[in-house]
């Protein structure tokens, strides 16, 4: 039977993510304060990315994503690097948070309390639950980040 909290962790999470998305402009998107190197994209990349890796690599499954995208986005990457053509439209990523949404919920729903209890493929010292747990906290904190950012543009203006 699946796990009802986990299941409506994601959603809230997931939701609450795409919201503090919704009507950025690719502008918006890709300015960050000065001395700093994240953006509202990079939040949003690093999302994508930390929630398939760490699910996926937990569950002993390979994550799916664009090619480049852990260099680009992933708990080791330097945003400061990536040339600005680099970097996927916000339009983009929003679609893949959307469908990566449906396709781990579908994931995550199918998944016994046995499963769910197992060592983590990846981070053996953790179960794979508290693994998935820690990716939508760092989801979270980085749908908190969007939110400074929004804040700190809107103050500029």
């Amino acid at each position: 039977m699946a796990d009802i909290s986990l299941l409506t962790m994601f959603d809230e999470v997931r939701s609450a993510t795409l919201n503090a998305l919704s009507g950025v402009d690719e502008q918006t998107a890709r300015w960050h304060p000065p001395k700093l190197s994240n953006s509202i994209l990079w939040h949003a990349g690093h999302v994508y990315s930390v929630v398939e890796w760490i699910t996926m690599q937990s569950l002993g499954k390979t994550p799916e994503s664009p090619e480049g995208w852990f260099a680009m986005f992933g708990w080791d990457s330097h945003p400061a690097e990536v040339p600005p053509e680099k970097w996927p439209p916000l339009e983009t990523v929003v679609q893949l948070l959307q469908s990566q949404h449906v396709r781990l919920r579908s994931l995550l729903s199918a998944l016994t309390e046995s499963q769910l209890s197992e060592p983590s493929a990846e981070w053996p010292e953790r179960t794979v639950r508290e693994m998935i747990l820690h990716a939508f906290q760092d989801e979270a904190s980085h749908k908190g980040e969007v939110w400074l950012l929004r804040k700190l543009q809107n103050a500029a203006r």
